[in-house]
């Protein structure tokens, strides 16, 4: 503990000074004070939650070994998010949950990748990574696409399409998702763990460069602390989003925002805090490979894991969701995964690929702001 403490970061300063908006959002919310002062206070408050989950989820990574480690990884990346999503779903807020899912997609291809090839092009001229896994992972969110465009496209091509007919091709193809993410691990952690190596090896670096001293050098972190601070960070997430979500919509209609636009935009900047710090850091580290890892590999667990099991756990709870989309969120989807499968195809990147991203990002983003839904 004492080492741990010793060896605290500026970054690690900032998260933890950002924990006071947790008493803070709590005691607002009980004055009932004005949803969006409740709005904003409580999302400052997940945010270094979001961090120190993501954080407590490497350190824990790195002791149990890439096996196990990359398996915790693959399915607490994205816990911020489907914790916030299904405090959502539990509301009624389905619209919010849906458009937060395609959000989420298009953040994590356009903005993360796009800020990270941008700040690391600017440091390094030109950086690289490999193209093999992102082929990979390009061609796997191509299936994801897909089951978010058909049934979206079976309303549109149809007369008359019965609830039940989409609610049941919905759990379908969240059944097959599901399927898919588990062979995507198998192939990932197993048959072909070779092409994503980088992240271990990344993982490895971290411990000896950020959290060793001379004389401990090859020590590995406290499995038990960090266990602990996951259990705190998940319970506090959890609980922090109620708080939240309760005053997303008052707030948001105060500020002249759609559901649309708060899902699309707004909740992923707040639920991917820490894939975005992560991402940015490694890139301007000159390890892209693990930068464009955490991108698409986020934007593949939200769309092969953390939907379906938002469409399944609806069905459980009496709050249908299915995965019928919005046709302009389904566009925006396609539009993305389009530009970030062009852009990572050569294996490399500089600052004007960033650039173009984020101006991308930029468009799609006014786009949503101005959609009259």
């Amino acid at each position: 503990m004492s080492n741990l403490l010793k060896n605290i970061q500026t970054k690690n300063l900032i998260s933890i000074g950002l924990l006071v908006f947790i008493p803070i959002a709590i005691v607002t919310e009980k004055l009932d004070w004005d949803a969006l002062i409740v709005f904003g206070l409580s999302a400052i408050a997940i945010i270094p939650l979001a961090i120190w989950l993501s954080r407590a989820t490497e350190e824990i990574a790195v002791v149990l070994g890439p096996s196990i480690g990359g398996l915790l990884n693959a399915v607490f990346g994205n816990a911020t998010e489907l914790i916030i999503a299904l405090v959502a779903l539990k509301e009624g807020l389905v619209d919010i949950v849906k458009a937060s899912i395609t959000g989420t997609i298009i953040s994590n291809l356009l903005l993360v990748m796009g800020l990270s090839m941008l700040l690391g092009g600017l440091r390094y001229k030109e950086q690289t990574f490999q193209p093999m896994a992102a082929r990979v992972n390009g061609s796997t969110m191509t299936l994801a696409v897909t089951a978010i465009v058909l049934p979206a496209m079976v309303i549109t091509t149809s007369n008359v399409v019965e609830p039940s007919a989409i609610t049941n091709l919905s759990i379908f193809v969240a059944v097959v998702l599901i399927v898919v993410y588990g062979l995507t691990l198998l192939f990932s952690l197993k048959t072909h763990s070779y092409l994503y190596d980088v992240g271990v090896v990344e993982l490895e670096d971290k411990v000896s460069l950020e959290q060793t001293t001379e004389a401990d050098k090859h020590s590995k972190p406290n499995l038990a602390l960090w266990v602990g601070i996951l259990l705190a960070a998940t319970i506090g997430v959890a609980f922090v989003s109620e708080i939240f979500v309760g005053a997303v919509e008052q707030a948001t209609k105060g500020l002249g925002l759609t559901p649309l636009f708060t899902g699309v935009i707004l909740l992923p900047l707040i639920g991917g805090a820490a894939e975005y710090v992560t991402a940015v850091r490694v890139a301007m580290k000159n390890n892209m490979d693990l930068s464009v890892s955490v991108a698409m590999g986020s934007s593949l667990l939200v769309a092969l894991l953390v939907a379906p099991i938002l469409v399944l756990v609806g069905q459980l709870i009496g709050q249908p969701m299915d995965l019928n989309f919005n046709l302009f969120e389904v566009v925006a989807v396609i539009i993305a995964v389009v530009i970030a499968n062009l852009i990572s195809l050569d294996g490399r990147s500089n600052w004007l690929e960033g650039m173009l991203l984020l101006a991308t990002y930029a468009v799609v983003g006014a786009a949503f702001y101005f959609h009259p839904v």
